[in-house]
């Protein structure tokens, strides 16, 4: 079935845009408005954590009365990335200059780069040579550079090794998890544990992209890509068999609770932190997110990352995710944003946004052998074997389409033969989709 263009309708009244784009755009924060002297301002549109602001103070630091970066904080614990996607595309749509830089999730590369300045011509070849390839890759779109990467993110599973010792045949299973244990293996491990009462498996299941990104990490771990020349492939067996599990994980074996379809991946953590979980699906920032949680209930040093299941004679599978930047092709400070963009890709600041807030770094010289810890070997290991969300403008609306239909058929309210033909059906259509 070929892929035809779907317009995806959010649920966001003209009336909460306005109000949104008017608080977080059109008014910075106070702090933004403090002069440096005659430096002319560029504004930045990101989640804006503290190691975001603290490589911000650097830059201005370093061109005191020369350029100030104005931070636009969109932050994840108000808008879902669906919302700010929309926010994003919305406010460039009405060509203001109020945005120069803006971050994007990776796959948002090919929808926002008719608002975006290509930036072949402005960024060295030394630059762009120490870039990873495997972000390199998102950055551009019919071989033209429109985005520059901040940072990278990967899929892992984590795992309470205190916890797992209280078990029998733990040290079995932690041989297994170390070289990526097998769905199989997994469930059984659960069955046999059943009557120790630990709670076992957390993972993301709410209607959202993170559903999407361990679905495609299923698909890919019995082989199949979600789209394969344009065609999507959700009425195959690998598409089946992906989806049986994922329902299955909590209405057959109860790895995972019901209330896994209605959780993102802050509310996994604190209930994997707050109820004593065992396992849990996550992302690389969560232990560096979340230090007082840690401090006050798990010693962080009883908390193991390890490779993510598979399927027996498949691979373990970790998704790409990460967070690039683009210039908008409005902006009429483009040589300031570029001096920005910059020093994000220096080493320094690289250094900061990892050690500060779990961010993976985006360039090849953080990972040289004499500069990397264990952690980020391990994690190196895993971006040389990741793979990559679809790259296609409609990627954003079919993932809508998707996880809605994955959703429904994890609660059980409709089955998986019936979850995939309607979501094929609806991408199909190319008719508008509301949730």
């Amino acid at each position: 079935m070929k892929l035809k263009p779907v317009i995806s309708v959010l649920l966001i009244s003209t009336l909460i845009i306005a109000l949104i784009l008017t608080t977080f755009i059109f008014i910075p924060s106070e702090s933004g408005f403090q002069q440096i002297g005659s430096a002319t301002k560029i504004y930045y549109a990101d989640n804006i954590s503290s190691a975001h602001q603290k490589v911000i103070n650097r830059f201005n630091e370093i061109y005191k009365d020369q350029i100030e970066v104005v931070a636009i904080d969109l932050p994840f614990t108000k808008f879902s990335t669906n919302e700010r996607k929309e926010l994003l595309a919305r406010f460039l749509r009405s060509r203001s200059e109020r945005i120069d830089i803006f971050s994007v999730d990776q796959i948002w590369v090919p929808r926002f780069a008719k608002w975006s300045l290509p930036l072949d011509k402005y960024f060295t070849s030394d630059i762009k040579a120490n870039i990873l390839e495997c972000a390199a890759k998102s950055c551009y779109l019919n071989d033209t550079l429109f985005a520059v990467p901040l940072y990278m993110d990967i899929s892992v599973m984590y795992y309470r090794d205190d916890l797992l010792k209280k078990l029998s045949g733990n040290e079995r299973i932690q041989r297994l998890l170390g070289e990526s244990i097998t769905w199989e293996d997994f469930i059984e491990f659960k069955i046999r544990s059943e009557k120790s009462g630990i709670p076992f498996f957390l993972f993301q299941a709410a209607d959202y992209e993170g559903l999407m990104c361990i679905f495609i990490e299923m698909m890919r771990s019995l082989g199949k890509e979600l789209i394969i020349n344009d065609s999507l492939q959700l009425n195959t067996p690998e598409a089946k068999k992906a989806l049986t599990l994922l329902c299955d994980i909590v209405g057959k074996y109860n790895l995972s609770p019901p209330e896994v379809t209605s959780l993102k991946e802050n509310q996994t953590y604190d209930k994997f932190i707050d109820e004593n979980y065992l396992f849990l699906r996550g992302w690389p920032g969560f232990i560096k997110n979340f230090p007082d949680s840690l401090k006050n209930n798990i010693k962080a040093s009883d908390i193991r990352q390890v490779p993510n299941p598979h399927f027996d004679k498949g691979e373990s599978v970790s998704v790409y995710g990460g967070w690039n930047l683009m210039i908008s092709q409005y902006s009429t400070r483009v040589y300031e944003s570029v001096k920005f963009i910059e020093f994000l890709m220096s080493e320094e600041a690289q250094e900061i946004m990892y050690r500060e807030g779990g961010y993976l770094p985006a360039i090849k010289s953080l990972y040289n052998a004499d500069r990397q810890d264990a952690e980020l070997k391990f994690y190196k290991n895993l971006l040389d074997h990741g793979i990559h969300r679809p790259f296609t403008e409609r990627y954003t609306s079919i993932s809508d389409i998707l996880s809605y239909y994955i959703n429904r058929a994890v609660k059980g309210e409709i089955s998986v033969d019936a979850a995939l033909h309607q979501a094929s059906d609806k991408v199909s259509s190319g008719s508008i989709f509301i949730k």
